[in-house]
């Protein structure tokens, strides 16, 4: 009998032969096979919602809460969604060929850089599964090949959705092993493929911070990732307070459970007396617990004292830490010290101010008077995106289909010999 580290093995080693085809591939090729897979998918919509069904059993009988369980649901309008993605993906420039940069050396050499896929790329998620067929076309379009390891409360939607995409890759006589998905549970298969180093060049998970945190400590493989987002707003004594007060709401108010929500608020000392009973009021009115600092808590007094740990936390939850302080450069230290590396704005009516805090703070996405709920890619012009990276290398914020290659040199020559 085959062991489960023997399958993974034969997985990534058929997925490394997949990709060179896949790098082969032209751009026409490409986009057809991506809307093919998006016509399969609505044309499966029934099976796949039969998969779903057979999870959200098992995630109710296992006690999953109603988020994760409306995270894991798939009906028609979400099957729909999921095929605009890939047909979105399949209209987006292909970066793959792409020379980026020629220059002329003294010796007459032409020296340049070209985009090219970085090969296989093993994706390891949890709850969603949208992200089988977004993470699929993203790297299948940047000329890349797949291994998909989904979450166990996933497993039948996930198996039905990657059935679908190979069917397609069947039918147009593309390698298969250029889509694989783990079709085991077992944690030893996610052991096994993190040490695949010869067979796949990167690791990227979706997830909570405890599996990235596990992907990290044992993978052989170069991974990109982040933990969590503490997200800050800093509101600038020369704000606008209907701006300032919008944009808070939206960024706490909208999707709490997502990283890009606001989980730290930070207000100028200049307008924190007009300005805190004002947002203190709109935020508790929608449910939002406030916890303040010692000023903070004195112009709003159902704020409970924040703590030190408030300024690390990433809640996901209607919780928000707030923060008086005196000045910009207060506010950027404060960021600086506390952040995750994911996303901060400024709230400001003053250029040289935005401009200096655009410059200075040293997260992915640093935004001027915009809710950070827009750190996605979709929201950025990406269309899908494989993940959200606070690695500075190589890819740093949201990643779309150029993060998802690399560049090597070209030269041309003319009979050049070196001296």
């Amino acid at each position: 009998m085959i062991s489960i580290s023997e399958k993974v093995i034969k997985i990534a080693q058929d997925a490394r032969q997949a990709s060179l085809a896949m790098a082969r591939l032209s751009t026409t090729t490409k986009d057809t096979m991506l809307r093919k897979m998006a016509d399969a998918l609505e044309c499966a919509t029934t099976k796949l919602i039969g998969e779903n069904r057979k999870d959200l059993t098992t995630g109710q009988q296992k006690g999953l809460s109603s988020a994760m369980l409306d995270r894991l649901m798939l009906d028609e309008d979400r099957i729909k969604g999921i095929a605009g993605a890939l047909r979105e993906i399949a209209s987006l420039p292909d970066p793959v060929g792409e020379v980026t940069r020629m220059w002329k050396r003294p010796n007459e050499l032409m020296v340049g850089k070209m985009r090219i896929p970085l090969g296989t790329i093993g994706i390891i998620y949890e709850s969603r599964p949208n992200v089988t067929a977004d993470a699929a076309a993203l790297c299948l379009k940047a000329g890349n090949a797949v291994i998909l390891r989904g979450g166990s409360e996933a497993i039948n939607s996930n198996l039905a959705i990657a059935g679908v995409l190979q069917g397609v890759l069947k039918e147009m006589n593309i390698p298969e092993a250029a889509l694989s998905l783990i079709p085991f549970t077992e944690r030893e298969g996610v052991l096994e493929m993190l040490k695949q180093e010869e067979s796949i060049d990167l690791i990227i998970p979706r997830g909570g911070e405890s599996l990235i945190r596990f992907v990290v400590e044992n993978s052989r493989i170069p991974v990109i990732k982040h933990y969590k987002g503490v997200c800050h707003i800093f509101v600038d004594q020369s704000a606008d307070f209907d701006k300032a007060e919008q944009i808070i709401v939206n960024s706490k108010t909208q999707r709490p459970g997502v990283c890009n929500s606001v989980e730290t608020l930070l207000i100028h000392r200049d307008v924190a007396a007009e300005f805190i009973p004002r947002i203190a009021a709109t935020l508790s009115a929608l449910g939002v617990e406030l916890r303040g600092d010692a000023v903070f808590c004195t112009y709003a007094p159902t704020a409970t004292p924040a703590t030190e740990e408030d300024w690390h936390a990433e809640y996901l939850e209607l919780i928000l830490a707030c923060r008086v302080v005196d000045d910009l450069d207060a506010a950027i230290d404060h960021i600086n010290r506390y952040c995750s590396l994911h996303t901060e704005s400024i709230i400001t009516s003053d250029y040289s101010r935005a401009q200096r805090f655009i410059r200075e703070v040293n997260s992915s996405c640093v935004m001027v008077n915009a809710s950070t709920r827009f750190a996605d890619g979709g929201q950025l012009g990406l269309g899908a995106e494989i993940g959200i990276s606070t690695t500075k290398l190589h890819s740093f914020g949201p990643m779309g289909l150029e993060d998802l290659t690399t560049t090597k040199f070209i030269v041309y020559g003319d009979g050049q010999v070196r001296e």
